[in-house]
C-alpha cells in the first residue's frame, strides 16, 4: 500500500496544479507542431525555399512513406480504432462531466484536442494521396496543416489554463 501511496504521490491525481501535467502538455503541443505527418518544421521550410532539390525530394519521401503507412493502418483496422477510441473518450468524459473527477478532466483536456490533432492530419493524408500533392503544394500544405495545430493548442492550452485555474481556486475558496 506505501507503493501506491508513492506513486500517487508523484503523480499527484489534482493534476491542475501539478507541474508535471503542465510539462507534459508543453511538451505535446511543441511536438505537434514540430513534425507534420513524419516531416520536421526545418525540413519543410528547407524545401519550400528550393535552395536544395534534394530538400524538397525528401520531403516528399518522408511524407509518402508516413502517409501510406497512416492510410494502411487506417483501411485495416481504422473501425477498431475509431470504436475504441470513441470509448475511451466518453468513458473519460463521463468520469471527467458527470463524477467530476479532476484527473479524469486534465486527461479529457489533453486527449480531445490530441483527437482532433489525429483526425486533421488524417484528413490531410488522405488529400495528399487524392490530390498527388508534391513540391510546393505540399510544403503549402504542410505549413498551413501546422498552423491550424498551432491555432488548436493555443486555444486547448487557454481553454485548460482557464478551466485548472476555476478549479483549483474553487478548492482553495472551499478550504480542500
Amino acid at each position: 500500500m506505501a507503493f501506491l501511496d508513492n506513486i500517487f504521490g508523484l503523480i499527484d491525481m489534482r493534476s491542475f496544479s501539478s507541474v508535471w501535467f503542465w510539462i507534459v502538455l508543453a511538451l505535446y503541443w511543441s511536438s505537434a507542431s514540430q513534425t507534420i505527418l513524419g516531416a520536421p518544421y526545418d525540413l519543410i521550410v528547407r524545401a519550400r525555399r528550393g535552395d536544395n532539390p534534394q530538400n524538397a525530394q525528401d520531403l516528399q519521401d518522408l511524407v509518402a512513406i508516413h502517409v501510406r503507412r497512416k492510410l494502411s493502418l487506417m483501411r485495416r483496422v481504422g473501425h477498431w480504432i475509431v470504436a475504441f477510441s470513441a470509448a475511451g473518450l466518453t468513458t473519460i468524459g463521463v468520469l471527467a462531466v458527470v463524477y467530476r473527477l479532476e484527473f479524469a478532466q486534465a486527461v479529457m483536456l489533453i486527449l480531445t484536442p490530441m483527437t482532433i490533432v489525429r483526425l486533421l492530419a488524417l484528413r490531410l493524408a488522405f488529400r495528399i494521396e487524392r490530390e498527388h500533392m508534391e513540391g510546393g503544394r505540399l510544403s503549402r500544405a504542410l505549413l498551413t496543416h501546422r498552423l491550424w495545430i498551432q491555432v488548436l493548442g493555443v486555444i486547448s492550452i487557454f481553454v485548460t489554463a482557464v478551466w485548472g485555474m476555476l478549479l483549483v481556486m474553487s478548492r482553495s475558496a472551499l478550504g480542500f
